[in-house]
């Protein structure tokens, strides 16, 4: 049976554990986008029959999933006399994106230019967050900055329900939003006033508001939480002499809920499979047997796979924003990397016809 109708036929629309329709899954999309920009239908389904010169010719491809996870976040917003704001939680960015998300996401809550709007993190004096890992931190921190810029919101908006100088004198914080800089009635961009003239008729330098959040639990949200799904589609070429292998293109179609940044997104997918590459074809620990150490526990000895390894990556995002959270978000930080040797070592089982089960696979076990 052909690989991708295999996984059709094995589609639910519900979690088998429970029933319960998923919070978001797109892998039918990554399925349908995945194969038509790899070229899926082009794959002759008989092992060992396509080839180009010397080279032996494998279309491979595999599912991925990596659950959600997330733990308690905090995080603080202020805005200050001058209409900037900055947001703090105890986060670290270790090189994944979270300054910039963030900064991005309490922008759009405060309805603020990004120039005007700062995160801070690393910290342990500020709001406690969880860790950077688990692909989780955007979402649980994504959450808590997501309540700490409503409930700011909402603060100013009830200084100036009491006003009688302010546009929005007996309006409710629930009737009101913010955009360009403005506190205003939803829908009435024309009724409202700024956070400066707010700040400023009640003598605050500064107001500030506290947000969390809290993992989600599904029997609540009457749903299965979903984490990322993804598609993935290799191209390998496999010396029919010596048995080298290459990886000549990867396609990788990803389910990640609502992408708050494409850029640094697709950046993640990208070192993802570049480490499946590494997983499948290069790297492996070997172990001393009298000592139990590693024995190869550097990089001169330790193969990892290099530029020269890397070829053409194609990303591209499905799906829509999940319904479990309240951004919207799920995390890309592990996705990238799952299915990869998976879908090389199909690869190469439909080039050469040898079904291979050990990692990494090596040219000796091909002659």
């Amino acid at each position: 049976m052909d690989p991708l109708e295999l996984r059709l036929r094995n589609y639910t629309d519900v979690d088998p554990r429970n029933g319960l329709p998923w919070s978001g899954k797109a892998l039918l999309e990554c399925y349908e986008a995945g194969a038509r920009r790899f070229g899926w239908s082009d794959r002759n389904p008989e092992p060992h029959s396509m080839r180009d010169g010397n080279w032996l010719v494998g279309y491979g491809m595999a599912s991925a999933l990596f659950p959600y996870f997330a733990q308690p976040c905090a995080a603080q917003a202020t805005v200050n006399s001058d209409g900037s704001a900055l947001v703090r939680s105890a986060a670290t960015d270790i090189g994944t994106g979270t300054y910039t998300v963030m900064t991005q996401l309490a922008a759009e809550e405060l309805g603020l230019p990004l120039d005007l709007v700062r995160f801070d993190l690393g910290d342990s004096d500020m709001p406690n967050s969880m860790m950077a890992g688990g692909s989780g931190l955007t979402g649980a921190l994504g959450n808590a900055v997501h309540d700490a810029c409503r409930r700011l919101v909402r603060s100013v908006a009830e200084l100036a329900r009491g006003d009688a100088d302010s546009p929005l004198l007996g309006a409710s914080p629930d009737d009101v939003e913010s955009t360009g800089g403005r506190v205003h009635l939803s829908g009435c961009p024309d009724r409202g006033e700024s956070y400066v003239d707010i700040l400023a008729r009640h003598g605050l330098s500064e107001l500030t508001a506290n947000g969390s959040s809290t993992p989600p639990v599904a029997t609540e949200l009457g749903m299965s939480l979903a984490g990322a799904y993804g598609a993935k589609f290799v191209e390998v070429r496999v010396d029919a002499d010596l048995g080298l292998i290459r990886v000549a293109r990867v396609v990788s179609a990803i389910d990640g809920g609502r992408i708050l940044n494409a850029k640094t997104a697709r950046s993640q997918i990208i070192g993802g499979t570049v480490g499946g590459i590494g997983m499948a074809l290069y790297e492996d620990t070997a172990i001393d047997p009298r000592t139990g150490r590693v024995a190869n526990g550097t990089f001169a000895d330790y193969l990892v796979a290099v530029n020269a390894d890397v070829p053409e990556l194609d990303v591209v995002f499905v799906g829509e924003p999940d319904r479990g959270t309240a951004t919207g978000t799920k995390g890309v930080g592990e996705v990238g990397l799952v299915g990869i040797a998976s879908a090389i070592s199909n690869a190469v089982y439909h080039a050469t016809g040898k079904r291979l089960r050990e990692l990494p696979i090596t040219l000796d076990a091909l002659l």
